[in-house]
């Protein structure tokens, strides 16, 4: 899938830049697939700091109609599905510097899946405006870290080898650790 979409991208460079942002708000939509694949192709093609900057937009965009989307599709039913434990409702309820600080906080953190921060929100009594400055400011030092992280992989860095080290020796102890609790 990555190669297709930089084959893509690399075929239409005069719209590229608008296709990656409408496939980080369709990555985004979905939920489930990881905004780091297409920070991957957008530096691959677009280089460091273009596609840097590219990525952002896209991230940016993508949070303000996701959360947009979510608050008509989801609002409802959360409110009904939620009514019967008190502490979810807590949550859902928080408004204003609160609600803007939570945001800000789970968004600097680059490996927080974006859309159940961006869906939390939309479902919750966030108002827009709190929720795209909170998404946005805190979406910097994340990408930041994505896109160092990303680069030094896609350009095999002696940092890039030594991250895939690191990630590949967590995913194998998580594995480990999951497999040994089910066969017990």
């Amino acid at each position: 899938m990555q190669s297709y979409l930089k084959s893509l991208l690399s075929t239409y460079p005069q719209i590229a830049v608008i296709l990656s942002v409408l496939i980080s708000i369709v990555v985004s939509i979905l939920g489930f697939i990881p905004s780091t694949f297409v920070t991957a192709i957008n530096l691959k093609i677009f280089g460091l700091w273009e596609g840097t900057i590219i990525s952002f937009l896209g991230e940016v965009i993508e949070a303000i109609i996701s959360f947009v989307l979510y608050r008509k599709g989801f609002n409802r039913i959360v409110e009904q599905k939620v009514s019967k434990y008190p502490k979810v409702q807590q949550l859902l309820h928080v408004t204003g510097k609160e609600a803007f600080l939570m945001v800000f906080s789970l968004r600097l953190m680059p490996f927080v899946p974006s859309s159940i921060v961006t869906f939390l929100s939309a479902v919750g009594k966030m108002s827009p405006f709190h929720f795209f400055m909170a998404s946005t400011l805190g979406k910097i030092p994340a990408l930041a870290i994505e896109v160092y992280s990303t680069y030094q992989i896609v350009t095999w860095t002696k940092q890039g080898k030594f991250l895939l080290l690191c990630i590949s020796i967590f995913l194998l102890v998580y594995g480990w650790r999951k497999w040994k609790s089910i066969s017990k």
